[in-house]
């Protein structure tokens, strides 16, 4: 009974041994071939699946899920004799596990030895700016070829990007240098621009002040004159309205002659030979009066004339004597007016020395 129990546990290891070596899971996104005597058998899919133990084996697995691969910096030749060194970030995806395990040795392996000859292909007919330049059209030119030649190797290329150009340290400070000189003339133009506009603009300002003042100015003296016009008006027909006599005239003349040596330029000044008559109108005016009073007024006023007189000529040291002898003259008929006056003041004063009164209306 002991003998028939170890044979029946070791029967039952031995078959749950051949059970699980018949077994096989498949997780998702995964794929395994298969080999029976050493020749491709098929391809396990995701899941439970049955193999025979001594005879199938698990020969490659692949996952089926996009993978990506970074190549190393390659150097390239640009057309115009510059190395630069390229680097490329590849996404693939396998579509085909037994091609990929059967058709190629190294998939991966051929994949970077096929761009790096697609690049030296691609960059050889550009020059460096337009390598800079011109990235999507080496994407592009690279996912063409090598979409189509990893095809039969059951791998599917999605993108090729360029990761890096790096030119050489010399080019990198030339272009360095070329950015900065165009930035500073970018500067330099907008400068020029900005104080072109600030100089145009200012002029602009200068001259519409000046236009405006010049406006101003011809306003006020418009309205200066107008002004200037109407008080002229005004005084002349206030003259006429009240009917003036001679002898408030000749009054208001007496009064304007001193302002006639006010100028500061006036030197020299001639008293006019009218300043005679409006002297007589003026005592005509006052020979009602008693005359004491008219003769002390006439000579103090003559006094103050010739005294005026000399003042106003004696400005000027080159004055010649004959304006002082006119000016004298010019005093002694005012002293003559002033007596002649007096003597027709007393005449009609009368016997009694009263000045004659008019019978009042």
């Amino acid at each position: 009974m002991l003998g028939f129990e170890v044979v029946f546990f070791v029967l039952a290891i031995i078959v749950i041994v051949a059970v699980m070596s018949m077994v096989r899971i498949v997780p998702q996104a995964r794929a395994y071939n298969i080999e029976r005597f050493g020749r491709y058998m098929r391809t396990l899919q995701p899941g439970l699946n049955f193999i025979i133990p001594g005879v199938d084996r698990v020969n490659t697995k692949f996952d089926l899920r996009e993978q990506v691969f970074s190549s190393r910096p390659q150097p390239v030749i640009t057309e115009d004799n510059l190395v630069v060194n390229i680097d490329t970030v590849l996404y693939y995806q396998i579509t085909d596990p037994r091609a990929a395990a059967y058709e190629v040795a190294n998939y991966l392996q051929a994949i970077d030895q096929l761009t790096v000859t697609t690049l030296r292909n691609v960059i050889g007919g550009m020059d460096l700016e337009r390598t800079l330049t011109s990235r999507e059209e080496i994407n592009s030119r690279l996912r063409g070829v090598l979409d189509e030649a990893t095809g039969k190797w059951g791998i599917r290329v999605n993108r090729v990007e360029i990761k890096a150009i790096d030119p050489p340290p010399t080019i990198k400070e030339a272009m360095e240098k070329q950015m900065r000189a165009e930035r500073d003339k970018r500067a330099a133009i907008l400068h020029a621009e900005g104080a072109r506009q600030s100089k145009i603009l200012t002029a602009e300002g200068a001259r519409q002040q000046a236009i405006l003042e010049a406006q101003g100015q011809q306003q006020a003296a418009i309205l200066r004159a107008d002004g200037e016009a109407k008080a002229i008006e005004r005084v002349f027909q206030a003259v006429h309205r009240n009917n003036a006599d001679a002898k408030l005239l000749a009054y208001k003349y007496l009064e304007t002659l001193p302002s006639l040596a006010n100028g500061e330029g006036n030197t020299f000044w001639v008293i006019p030979g009218e300043l005679t008559q409006a002297l007589q109108n003026v005592s005509q005016a006052f020979a009602g009066r008693a005359d004491g009073t008219a003769a002390a007024a006439g000579e103090q006023e003559a006094g103050e004339e010739r005294e005026e007189s000399r003042q106003l000529t004696s400005g000027d040291p080159l004055l010649n004597q004959e304006a002082v002898r006119a000016a004298d003259e010019a005093a002694e008929r005012a002293a003559e007016a002033v007596a002649s006056a007096k003597a027709e003041a007393e005449a009609a004063a009368g016997p009694t020395g009263l000045p004659n009164q008019r019978p009042q209306s």
